[in-house]
Order: structure tokens, then C-alpha cells, then sequence
């Protein structure tokens, strides 16, 4: 029997995880199928149709029945909405679906736990172990010996070799760690930040001042 995925979320998250589904060279091969889209809270139907998804939108999480062979992935970035989403479908005995592009490289000593998405050209090093529901962005590394909690969004960042994370944490675009470095939980990183000191808890990381490269006409 196939495994029917459910997306929960029909944004943008979504919509870039079904077109990597739907690309020829994986899923083509594949022994899944996408069943549909569910929202929590909100009806989701005019992003279901401004990204016009193929597959069915099956409306709130709410009101559906869990069946058998559905497997679920969190198509969505805030933590807080996925932790309860979680719960829900546990609650229901829901299962959650890991999804890896097969252009990702995960080293054979790494760890990867429940319902991680990562998306393609992203590299995971050796001795790493990577938490539940986390969602990398296509070329995002995770570098030898880090570890990563749960619930956290990596949106195309470095983590050098011996990086701790926490939970929850939002890490910008091109964010990087200098190793060695321990970043706590619910933490939002702006994109371009170079982290090189321990991160606590519920910060903003952001730079303060911005430099202007001003380009001079040449006299000739």
C-alpha cells in the first residue's frame, strides 16, 4: 500500500515541497503519493488556490479523520502552530513522514529524527544529530558533531562543526555559527548574521548598523 501524504499548510512551504515531489528523476520512483492539504485554524483554501495546487484541499485539520496510511509532513515555519499540530495528530495516532531530497547528503554516522524536512542540496556531517520537526531550506549544512533540538527553521544556514541548538530557534538566510557555539531556544537570527557568541533564550539577533558602499565615478 502507498503511503498518502498530507501536507498541513497550503502556502508557500507547501507549494515548494509538492513541486519537489512532483520533479520526474524522485517522484516518478517513488512509493508515495500526495493525497492532499489540511489547514489548522483557517480555512486555507485562497492560498490552495493562489499557488493552485494540484491535490485535493481537505480542509481543517479539525474536523478530519485520521486514516491509516496517511503520513503527514508540517508545510509551514512557525513553531508554536507545529507544536500544537503535533499534538493533535499524536493524539489521533498520526504518523509523520521525514522527508529528504535525494540531492541532500546525510553522512551514515548522523541521526535524523521524526518529520524533518530537508529540502535539496542540503548536507548533514558526521556525528550529527538532528532533533524532530525541523525544516531545512535547500543548501542548508549542518556540520560534523552539531546538535539540533526540535521545531527549528534553518532558512539556507551554516552551523559549524560542534554547534548546539536549542528548540524553536528561526536562523535568516545565510546565517552562520563559528563552531563551537551553543544557541538556546526561540531565538529569531536575522539573515547574514555571523554568530560567534553563545545565544540564550527568546532573543533578536540583528546587526545594529548598516554599511553603505558608495561607488565614486571615475575623473578620466
Amino acid at each position: 500500500m502507498n503511503k498518502k501524504i498530507v501536507f498541513i499548510g497550503t502556502g508557500a512551504v507547501a507549494a515548494e515541497l509538492t513541486s519537489y515531489l512532483e520533479d520526474g528523476s524522485w517522484g516518478n520512483d517513488c512509493t508515495f503519493e500526495i493525497k492532499g492539504y489540511l489547514t489548522y485554524g483557517v480555512s486555507g483554501i485562497n492560498s490552495w488556490k493562489e499557488y493552485q495546487l494540484a491535490h485535493s484541499y481537505l480542509g481543517l485539520l479539525e474536523d478530519y479523520q485520521v486514516q491509516e496510511e496517511d503520513h503527514f509532513i508540517l508545510a509551514l515555519g512557525n513553531s508554536e502552530v507545529k507544536r500544537k499540530i503535533v499534538e493533535i495528530i499524536k493524539a489521533r495516532n498520526g504518523k509523520f513522514m521525514t522527508l529528504i531530497h535525494p540531492t541532500a547528503i546525510v553522512a551514515k554516522t548522523a541521526k535524523i529524527g521524526e518529520g524533518n524536512i530537508l529540502c535539496p542540496f542540503v548536507m548533514i556531517g558526521p556525528n550529527v544529530l538532528l532533533g524532530n520537526f525541523n525544516l531545512l531550506t535547500s543548501q542548508s549544512i549542518i556540520s560534523h558533531d552539531s546538535k539540533v533540538g526540535d521545531f527549528n527553521f534553518f532558512a539556507t544556514a551554516l552551523l559549524c562543526g560542534h554547534t548546539i541548538v536549542g528548540d524553536a530557534n528561526y536562523m535568516g538566510i545565510r546565517v552562520t555559527t563559528v563552531p563551537d557555539i551553543i544557541i538556546g531556544n526561540r531565538n529569531k537570527i536575522q539573515a547574514g548574521m555571523i554568530v560567534d557568541k553563545n545565544v540564550g533564550d527568546d532573543s533578536t539577533l540583528f546587526y545594529r548598523y548598516k554599511e553603505k558602499l558608495m561607488f565614486v565615478p571615475s575623473s578620466e
